[in-house]
């Protein structure tokens, strides 16, 4: 189905290796305090008894992912999700801060220099905000640094204002920001009643992090204040966001006078703000019904494709979608909508130079 498209694979995980290592990207001045282990923080707690990446793949060595991955699905770029997207839990400001630097560092390094066909992810410490907008501005400006990268779990809902420095930095230096899922719950319950007994429980939860941190961006003003922001949402599925949608709208006739700031319908700020990537993608018993979601989430310019390889649960692109969905959806998700995202080559272009 994905060899007559282009494909930008939104989510690839690398990992530093003894050959790629993230130590000598620290600033000096923090050295020893990592070997200290200043760079604690709260650990996840649910861990895949199965362990997360697949047993035929990994993802440490740039040259072998560009061969074994990018090459073999002609992938035309993949974007990195690196390990530094959750040192924003990091209990020491300072620490953190400084290895969301060595994150950048290590992903220009050890990955962009290696094939242009990779695309970083500026890390930055959103309990920093200061820093983080200096980082920001400092990495965004590498031509392929596309996007800004946070975790799902947070000290506070992203729609608070201690944030809206870190999104004035994204909109100015034209850079999506990008939430993954990050050691969801440990900072409190990754669910609102209690916490989830096996990693089943909190993998199958994932959705409700990011529907609480949209609601929340469009409650308190972000798409109103920030208009040419972007927020990726990857690895969080799609299907929730119908109901989060119309749910919101419905609420809004009655409630808008507690929003003063929004100006139209919450489902408007959220389509022209939110994009979302495809894996996991739910896969409905009747494959029409996935066609249906997407239809209501305008997935022709909502969904980029992602893999999220090397993981578990990683998506073949020749077999991700049914053949329910048309293929011209299918070209906007590919490739079209993340190039519109990152502002990479069009697909014409792409073709031209290939």
């Amino acid at each position: 189905m994905a060899g007559t498209n282009l494909i930008i694979d939104c989510d690839v995980h690398p990992s530093a290796s003894k050959e790629h290592p993230l130590d000598p990207y620290v600033p000096v001045a923090f050295r020893e305090a990592l070997k200290q282990g200043m760079a604690a923080g709260p650990g996840q707690g649910y861990a895949n008894p199965f362990g997360v990446d697949r047993r035929d793949a990994a993802c440490n060595d740039p040259q072998q992912v560009a061969l074994d991955h990018l090459d073999r699905y002609g992938i035309s770029y993949g974007v990195l999700q690196p390990p530094g997207l959750g040192v924003s839990l990091t209990h020491n400001i300072d620490m953190g801060s400084a290895l969301a630097q060595a994150w950048n560092e290590w992903q220009i390094a050890e990955w962009l220099s290696v094939d242009p066909r990779y695309l970083g992810s500026v890390c930055v410490n959103t309990s920093d905000p200061g820093r983080a907008v200096e980082l920001i501005r400092e990495y965004g400006k590498h031509p392929q640094m596309k996007q800004v990268i946070v975790s799902g779990e947070s000290v506070d809902l992203y729609g608070h204002r201690r944030y809206f420095p870190i999104f004035a930095a994204c909109e100015e230096m034209g850079l999506p920001f990008a939430m993954h899922p990050g050691r969801e719950g440990s900072l409190r319950s990754s669910t609102p009643v209690g916490r989830p007994s096996s990693y089943f429980e909190w993998h199958s939860g994932i959705p409700i992090t990011y529907q609480s941190h949209v609601i929340s961006m469009t409650c308190e003003g972000v798409f109103a204040a920030f208009p040419g922001l972007r927020v990726v949402l990857v690895e969080g599925g799609v299907a929730w966001l119908v109901h989060t949608l119309w749910r919101l709208d419905k609420n809004f006739k009655a409630l808008r006078s507690t929003t003063p700031w929004l100006k139209k319908r919450p489902s408007e700020y959220i389509l022209d703000h939110v994009r979302l990537t495809t894996q996991p993608l739910e896969e409905p018993d009747n494959p029409e019904h996935l066609a249906q979601v997407f239809a209501m989430i305008q997935a022709e310019r909502t969904v980029c494709f992602a893999s999220d390889f090397p993981h578990w649960d990683f998506d073949d692109p020749q077999r991700a979608f049914p053949k329910t969905i048309s293929p011209e959806v299918l070209k906007r998700i590919f490739y079209d909508n993340a190039a519109e995202l990152y502002g990479l080559p069009t697909r014409q272009e792409r073709e031209e130079i290939l």
